[in-house]
């Protein structure tokens, strides 16, 4: 294990010894990774563009991020600049490091994307996207290239999956089954945090070397490791749910028409922001934070109504200001 950690950090200093010019451009490939930019993007695409597609990347988002911190502790391995001193820490994170969570999301988010816009040209930028994602997290010293790697096949797995789950959900979905469709929703949202604790409690006890914490505290503006915190499942877990019961909701409605004029979609975009900026920022506030199991419920509540108002309280707030309207499928 040590003889392929060592290989990698031969190659995050290779980079780096590139020089400081390319952190502008790393950096802004990593933010095209963020789940914040998704965020920013499955919501616009949602509410702007075409709903279904925006849902389908908010749904492959949210899976791509809870099944990234089950392998996080499956793997429990650390970053380049936890383990070698000689990395620079020019980013900075908490979480074990395989496989890369951007690098992953990046597959499976930028995969779905390209998968619906069916053009060659969707798919050339979709790889390029994937693979200057995965190379900016090796230069920044926050992933060792098997890191990304394993990133990119587990995101290159799930998207196999959601591509064909859909296909063969899609005459169940059709349906009027809505209660049995929001159930199910809720059972993948909580078999995940289910999975991902009980990986976790397994591992816990593992003792971890010292100095993991001691050279991470090196990277700018750095919080103290919390490998084992559950808090990012839950976030992606119940943000799953309320993005999947929403567009079971919104179908049952009507769906929702993302055209009409530019001025409508921009004041629509702005006023649904608003309205997550708005759930996380005065929740959050509400809520206790931290790993308590109260703290937790509470976490998954909040993010769940986040979802909830992306995909349906936002949609039907639209319509009634008659910014938008059904889309009568």
């Amino acid at each position: 294990m040590d003889t392929i950690l060592d290989w990698g950090v031969s190659l995050v200093l290779w980079l780096q010894s590139l020089g400081m010019w390319l952190m502008p451009s790393m950096q802004f490939f990593t933010f095209l990774g963020t789940e914040q930019f998704y965020l920013l993007i499955a919501p616009a695409l949602l509410w702007c563009v075409d709903t279904a597609w925006g849902l389908r990347m908010g749904l492959a988002l949210t899976v791509s991020g809870s099944l990234n911190e089950i392998l996080k502790f499956t793997f429990h391995s650390p970053r380049p600049y936890w383990y070698d001193e000689r990395v620079q820490a020019l980013s900075a994170e908490t979480t074990f490091g395989m496989p890369s969570g951007h690098a992953q999301n990046a597959v499976a988010v930028w995969g779905v994307l390209a998968n619906a816009l069916r053009r060659p040209w969707a798919w050339a930028a979709a790889i390029a996207l994937m693979f200057l994602i995965g190379l900016s997290r090796v230069y920044l010293g926050v992933h060792f290239p098997g890191d990304v790697i394993g990133g990119w096949l587990a995101g290159a797995v799930l998207l196999w999956l959601i591509l064909r789950v859909e296909r063969m959900l899609k005459p169940w979905l059709e349906s009027g089954a809505i209660a049995l469709h929001i159930l199910a929703a809720l059972a993948v949202s909580l078999g995940l945090i289910v999975v991902g604790a009980l990986i976790q409690n397994s591992v816990s006890d593992i003792a971890l070397p010292s100095s993991w914490a001691r050279l991470a505290s090196r990277a700018p503006d750095a919080n103290p490791i919390e490998p084992y915190a559950l808090s990012g499942l839950i976030t992606s877990s119940a943000s799953f749910f309320g993005l999947a019961s929403g567009g079971i909701l919104l179908k049952q409605r009507g769906w929702f028409n993302a055209g009409g004029k530019a001025w409508k979609r921009s004041v629509r975009y702005l006023i649904g922001v608003a309205g997550v900026l708005a759930l996380y920022m005065l929740l959050g506030a509400v809520f206790p934070r931290g790993e308590t199991l109260i703290a937790l419920l509470f976490r998954y509540l909040r993010y769940t109504l986040i979802g909830l108002w992306i995909a349906y309280f936002a949609p039907l707030f639209f319509i009634r200001l008659r910014l938008g309207e059904t889309a009568n499928l």
